[in-house]
């Protein structure tokens, strides 16, 4: 049977760094009263605010009917609304309130202070570096077919 060093594949090593980045995360916030899943949605909101309903739920790769539960509770505490929109009667889109203020502000202190923690050690020079490679990971998977047709699969078609 094959084994492999699990211990230097960096896919396994990056998957736990992002689960303990997280449950820190979510450790250091729980005073602000917060589910993890809320404020996801209220930090990617606040990079689209004001987007439909409907294309927050594909970017956020969740379904519609999980989304509008979150936006009910986030609703529910003043912290967002929600809009008709003006070219679609069907359509609804979703702003952050000027109540998430202080709550961003409290969440984006948290996190950085998580990431300062989290590359301690590190030189600046090697932070850059860290960060430059995991951005080259990223444009590899996202760009062209994700290495499908290497695999002997066909590429999707969007």
């Amino acid at each position: 049977m094959f084994r492999e060093d699990l211990s230097r594949n960096f896919a396994f090593i990056l998957h736990d760094v992002a689960r303990l980045l997280r449950t820190t995360f979510d450790r250091r916030v729980k005073s602000l009263g917060f589910t993890r899943s809320q404020w996801w949605v209220l930090n990617h909101l606040f990079r689209s605010n004001g987007v439909t309903q409907s294309d927050f739920a594909e970017i956020l790769e969740i379904e519609k009917a999980t989304l509008g539960r979150l936006l009910d509770r986030l609703e529910a505490k003043g912290l967002i609304r929600r809009e008709d929109d003006a070219t679609d009667r069907r359509a609804k889109r979703v702003f952050l309130t000027e109540e998430v203020e202080p709550v961003l502000k409290a969440m984006r202190a948290a996190a950085a202070e998580l990431r300062r923690d989290a590359l301690a050690g590190l030189s600046p020079e090697a932070r850059e570096r860290f960060v430059d490679a995991l951005l080259a990971v990223k444009a590899n998977l996202n760009g062209g077919d994700n290495g499908a047709a290497r695999n002997g699969a066909r590429a999707r078609k969007s």
